[in-house]
């Protein structure tokens, strides 16, 4: 069965002090995982797709890493408008017609 796992589910951070957001999975052949930054009262917005193990992706402060079985969002420096919640959701390969995202029910917010 297709799983994502967030951890930690909170995190809370002094300004400058960095740390990493974790996102297991387990699917049937991983097509690209994403992961978003959500505002209180707003939609998600895209930050990332990682497509293979090894891929590393870079934006401001944040940084996106991708394994076989993980993937870590890296904050270096944040700052307190990096305040939000930060979702990772995985694609599975799947049979044509029938491709589900797959979203971590639970959200990892940085405050």
């Amino acid at each position: 069965e297709d799983q994502v796992t967030q951890s930690p589910e909170a995190l809370r951070l002094q300004e400058g002090e960095s740390s990493s957001l974790n996102c297991s999975y387990t699917v049937s052949g991983l097509r690209g995982l994403y992961w978003y930054r959500q505002d209180p009262g707003k939609g998600p917005e895209f930050l990332f797709i990682l497509y293979s193990a090894g891929e590393v992706k870079e934006k401001e402060r944040l940084k996106a890493t991708l394994t076989k079985k993980e993937s870590f969002l890296h904050i270096t420096g944040p700052k307190p408008e990096d305040s939000a919640t930060y979702l990772c959701a995985v694609q599975a390969q799947c049979s044509p017609g029938t491709c589900n995202l797959y979203q971590n029910p639970a959200a990892g917010d940085l405050e």
